[in-house]
């Protein structure tokens, strides 16, 4: 066990004093734009458009989701995440209040993730699903937690799911910072063809189609993209996409297979020097190594199942998935080989099958007359993989850093008793216990070996009202996240001074609280405020000349979130969102007490409009305020505001036509900004500067959408 956390009986006594909290009963009813969540989910609504892919329909078994625990959590509908107008797949999540989702490289790569005082960079410490399926991958090549969603298709999704902080018993690993469950349709009201058109050679093509097959239905959705970008070096994205479901039944009774296949190519225009853009050596949209880029594949077989009885709810999930990737960058450009001929490019190789279950039984019952429910769970997950790093020029192949076989494996127990005591009073108590297992076989003997870990963490939860219709939340809990296991086993650097290193600890915890207040008295109008606390005994962040994570010290973050969603008619929808976040490291350093890349606000404003026939739109204001890039905060980036529109019509017949323009205002922003060392020619000077990737100028997208 590692002894980098602090005792359990330290936790669950702290917690027993506190009784902190979490889940009301499953058997409230939780409607957002009817879509009840009382157990079995409803058709979601049709009638608002904002639009012109969308067209609703019914999630089966992805649709059991769980009633809001907290004054953060929340559920998003599909018609809701599609009213968006998004420049990438991912940068749907934002729906989610308070989360940041860029990119600092090709768009095939992951996005890049910032939430409450985080840099998440791919996903370390936000936990993503996508119809079950863990989309984080672990000891991966390029970064602890990889999280890639461009297989996403946003006109599938049938409801978002999402939580802040690490109190709820189904969240694990990589869940501190949140957790966020993507489910896609069991079927479509109608079938959709459309076709998209814009700036920068941007082309998709997309067909959703649903019909009753046997006893249940089949749903099958294709999709293909191509797009360049502004960059001087054109993105060249090649992007194809495809789903097929079968389901029979409800979230209740009933099960579906789902299979997907995924595959992308890419050249990347990675983040760039400052000096380089003022010296007038590249444009601002230019390259320093056009050799950039990468490609991936991920092919899946998923399986979902429940069954209710008198004996109460039984939910099963199983998935295996095929992954592969190879990534080439170049952050540093010659900072290590100054030669012309050679640069710092570097290959990271991914290449994995994992496999994985959860299997869930809630019992209803009554403790002394008051209604109570008892849920028990186990969650397994096993991969198996080759990472490797590899010293390249233009894609050639130079040697090998790193190229190791990994076998990791986990499981986790947990167990929640939810109980209404009174009318005003609810509350939950429960524990998860995580176990990790690991067998590196490096290609540098000495890091070679075998590690285990074990943590276990309570959850605990309060709801208290509604009292004019309003209701308060505190909730406390656990977490934690793995290292990439090749920390944990090594001994010696991968190089050839083979100079000893610290080893990583497996899993570092983490510890949450927050209070918060929902109020619903305003007829339409839902408005939350949440007061959070996280303590993390280890930070994960970015280095610039490896292109990935590394651990670092503890940390404290504090801060508030508010929250607002208003519908003031069926057709017009209002919402706006604010986060102020406190990140420091809770040791004393000389270096400094500021988390480098660590969001002190986030704000996000929006309007949309549409129902049935018409016109619909939607106008979305996202602000990404300045970061620390030091720890002694001598170095702040700049602050990002975009501004995002849509307008469209849908006609009688069922075809929708709308144009979407992104970053309206043409801002001359950066997406990300990082500080390290760098020498962006052979011979030129090496030396610390700001590291920027722009956020792409005004561009335009043409969609023509058919149902049928």
């Amino acid at each position: 066990m590692s002894d980098s956390r602090s005792p359990t009986a330290l936790r669950l006594a702290a917690l027993a004093v506190a009784l902190l909290p979490l889940p009301a009963s499953a058997q409230e009813a939780v409607t957002l734009d009817e879509l009840s969540v009382a157990g079995e989910a409803q058709p979601a609504p049709t009638t608002f458009s904002a639009s012109a892919g969308y067209v609703g329909g019914v999630t089966g078994i992805g649709g059991a989701l769980a009633p809001v625990a907290s004054a953060s959590g929340g559920i998003v509908s599909g018609a809701q995440v599609n009213a968006r107008p998004v420049t990438r797949p991912g940068e749907v999540l934002e729906a989610v209040p308070g989360l940041i989702v860029t990119q600092h490289s090709g768009e095939g790569k992951a996005n890049q993730f910032f939430l409450r005082g985080f840099n998440l960079d791919h996903g370390t410490d936000i936990a993503l699903f996508v119809d079950g399926m863990p989309v984080n991958l672990r000891t991966h090549a390029h970064g602890q937690g990889y999280a890639d969603l461009n297989f996403l298709i946003p006109e599938l999704v049938g409801a978002v799911e999402f939580h802040k902080g690490p109190y709820f018993v189904r969240d694990g690993d990589f869940a501190s910072a949140g957790s966020v469950r993507i489910d896609y349709l069991d079927t479509v009201a109608k079938t959709v063809a459309l076709t998209s058109i814009g700036s920068f050679g941007y082309r998709r093509a997309l067909t959703i189609g649903s019909a009753p097959l046997g006893e249940g239905n089949l749903l099958v959705a294709g999709e293909a993209q191509t797009y360049d970008g502004p960059w001087d070096v054109p993105d060249r994205l090649k992007k194809l996409n495809g789903v097929v479901r079968y389901s029979q039944g409800t979230a209740l009774d009933g099960f579906s297979v789902t299979g997907m296949a995924y595959w992308a190519k890419w050249n990347a225009t990675n983040q760039i020097p400052e000096r380089a853009v003022a010296e007038g050596l590249i444009g601002r949209f230019g390259s320093l190594d056009p050799s950039d880029g990468g490609d991936t594949g991920r092919f899946s077989l998923s399986g979902r199942w429940s069954h209710t009885g008198e004996a109460g709810t039984t939910r099963a999930n199983a998935y295996l998935i095929r992954y592969r990737m190879n990534l080439w960058n170049n952050f540093t450009y010659f900072l290590n080989f100054d030669s012309v001929t050679t640069g710092d490019q570097f290959r990271q190789l991914d290449d994995r099958v994992l496999g994985g279950a959860e299997v869930s039984h809630t019992v209803p019952g009554d403790l002394f007359g008051m209604p109570m429910e008892n849920e028990v769970g186990l969650q397994t997950r096993t991969d198996a993989m080759r990472v490797g790093l590899f010293d390249t020029t233009r894609r050639q192949f130079r040697r090998a850093v790193i190229d190791d076989q990994v076998l990791e494996t986990s499981a986790a127990f947990y167990v929640e008793n939810r109980v209404r005591w009174t009318d005003w009073l609810r509350t939950s108590v429960g524990f998860r216990a995580d176990g990790y297992y690991a067998d590196v076989r490096s290609d540098t003997p000495a890091n070679s070996g075998r590690a285990r870990d074990g943590i276990v963490n309570p959850k605990l939860g309060l709801v208290l009202g509604p009292w004019a219709d309003t209701e308060f939340y505190l909730n406390y809990g656990g977490g934690f996240h793995s290292n990439d296991v090749r920390g944990v086993t090594a001994t010696v650097e991968a190089s050839d001074t083979l100079a000893p290193v610290v080893r990583a600890p497996f899993l570092v915890p983490s510890t949450g609280t927050e209070v918060g207040v929902r109020n619903r008295s305003i007829a339409g109008l839902e408005t939350a405020l949440a007061l959070f606390r996280l303590d993390f005994a280890s930070e994960n962040l970015f280095v610039g000349d490896a292109g990935t994570t590394e651990p670092s010290r503890p940390t404290r973050r504090f801060g508030v979130e508010w929250t607002n969603r208003y519908a003031l008619t069926p057709w017009l929808q209002l919402e706006g969102d604010l986060t102020v976040t406190n990140a420091r490291f809770s040791d004393r350093d000389p270096a400094g007490g500021r988390v480098p890349d660590a969001p002190t606000t986030i704000a996000s404003a929006g309007i949309s409009f549409g129902e049935g026939e018409g016109w619909f739109g939607s106008l979305r204001f996202r602000y990404f305020g300045p970061r620390p890039l030091v720890e002694d905060n001598s170095e702040r980036s700049k602050a990002t505001a975009l501004l995002n529109g849509r307008i469209g019509y849908t006609f009688a017949s069922g075809i929708s036509l709308s144009l979407d323009v992104l970053n309206l205002t043409n801002a001359k922003a950066d997406q990300i900004t990082y500080f390290y060392e760098s020498r962006p020619f052979a011979g030129g000077e090496a030396r610390d500067d700001r590291h920027f990737h722009p956020v792409e100028p005004t561009a335009v997208r043409l969609t023509l959408a058919g149902r049928f």
